[in-house]
């Protein structure tokens, strides 16, 4: 019997409509000789949907009519539970639309990249590709991301970070640490988005107070960094799991201003291209053969020490001034699943989604050795009972 791969993709996040790419991109690689795929479109106000017609990119066009054509669902949050159910029930007959056996979640950014939605499938215990709910979170924090790296001696630009409530009631105090501790030029970034959503380059303090205040609309954590001048983008895929992984070739994405903005990355121009795939880049990246191994190793060390898993990019920052390498971010569902990147280190696009699917199933194996509970019943041996003596309106 063939395995049923859910691909869920869209959601409530600014990167909705790359994610449709991707996830269209995925869905499309994958042998349907050996895999049946169910599509489940999360749509922008958080509706679930399911179709064979969302696997056109082209239908996107008119959400309207996409939608008509589709079946609304959702999953019960009951453990063992791998059905997808109709919303509107039928009069007679089953309400299972589908019964998965994996999912492929291809959500990026906000309540989908960030450990949200994999809480649910954690939840429900489905097996599943990618990062769990704890390197999610990690991982799209830009701000827990670089804390965790920093202890582990992974390298990272000078920053500072507060809240949007700290920036309101001591913004002057907060100035004057950027000043002081980072200087100018600095990056302004929103903690918890990617696609370059939020992000600003300010070179005095005007500049800044624009930038913290257009990244306080998408985040209530801002995070300011040291702005390497003379720098070098570079970044690195890693597949596998903390223990087990391996490196893409690099690439150098090619950007039209001082940062890489949305339009670059989605934009580029690259004919007959979609998604990071359309972005203008170099692979493999012209770089010495010691610069390459460091950034591969230090990709690695990204992945391993945020305790990843699937599939990741790790973006990378190279100062032509001094040499000095940092980690940028880690995008732990990277648009188009970096297949792209794969594909230049000798990996195909269909092999790169069994892959996926081989990692999902085996998390699930080993996950199933581990001791979660204790078959016992406290409470019949009376402990549990006495152990409520005493609280506030409870009865012995």
């Amino acid at each position: 019997m063939k395995t049923t791969i859910g691909v869920f993709f869209g959601g409530r996040s600014t990167e909705h409509e790359i994610s449709v790419i991707s996830a269209n991109q995925a869905m499309a690689a994958i042998d349907r000789n050996r895999f049946d795929v169910v599509p489940v479109y999360i749509t922008k106000d958080g509706r679930w949907f399911t179709g064979d017609a969302l696997c056109n990119v082209a239908n996107f066009r008119n959400p309207e009519a996409l939608l008509a054509k589709c079946i609304e669902v959702y999953m019960r949050p009951v453990y063992g539970d791998y059905n997808l159910y109709r919303v509107h029930r039928k009069m007679f007959g089953s309400d299972v639309v589908a019964t998965l056996d994996v999912v492929i979640p291809v959500l990026h950014g906000s309540n989908g990249e960030d450990g949200i939605f994999e809480g649910v499938l954690e939840t429900i215990g489905i097996p599943f590709a990618g990062c769990n709910t704890l390197s999610s979170a990690n991982g799209m924090d830009k701000i827990t991301m670089k804390m965790i790296l920093q202890a582990n001696d992974v390298p990272v630009v000078p920053y500072i970070w507060f809240t949007d409530r700290q920036w309101d009631s001591h913004r002057d105090e907060m100035i004057e640490l950027v000043e002081n501790k980072l200087g100018y030029p600095v990056i302004v970034k929103p903690a918890n988005l990617g696609s370059s959503v939020g992000i600003g380059r300010a070179k005095d303090r005007e500049q800044l107070l624009e930038r913290v205040a257009d990244a306080q609309q998408y985040s209530a954590r801002i995070i300011v960094e040291h702005m390497v001048d003379q720098l070098q983008e570079i970044n690195c895929s890693v597949l596998g799991d903390c223990d087990s992984y391996e490196t893409s070739v690099l690439e150098e994405p090619i950007k039209s201003g001082e940062i890489l903005s949305y339009t670059d990355k989605y934009l580029g121009g690259t004919k007959g291209a979609t998604g990071m795939q359309a972005a203008q880049k170099r692979i493999p990246a012209d770089l010495p053969a010691d610069v390459t191994e460091r950034i591969r190793f230090l990709a690695g060390e990204t992945f391993r020490v945020l305790s990843c898993h699937g599939v990741s990019r790790v973006d990378m920052i190279v100062d032509r001034s001094n040499g000095e390498i940092y980690v940028n971010e880690i995008n732990t569902i990277p648009g188009s699943l970096s297949f792209y990147l794969w594909e230049a280190t000798g990996l195909t696009f269909t092999k790169l989604m069994e892959r996926l699917v081989s990692l999902a199933l085996k998390r699930k194996r080993d996950q199933s050795h581990k001791t979660v509970s204790y078959d016992q019943n406290i409470f019949s041996m009376g402990g549990g009972v006495k152990g409520v003596k005493g609280v506030k309106g409870a009865k012995a």
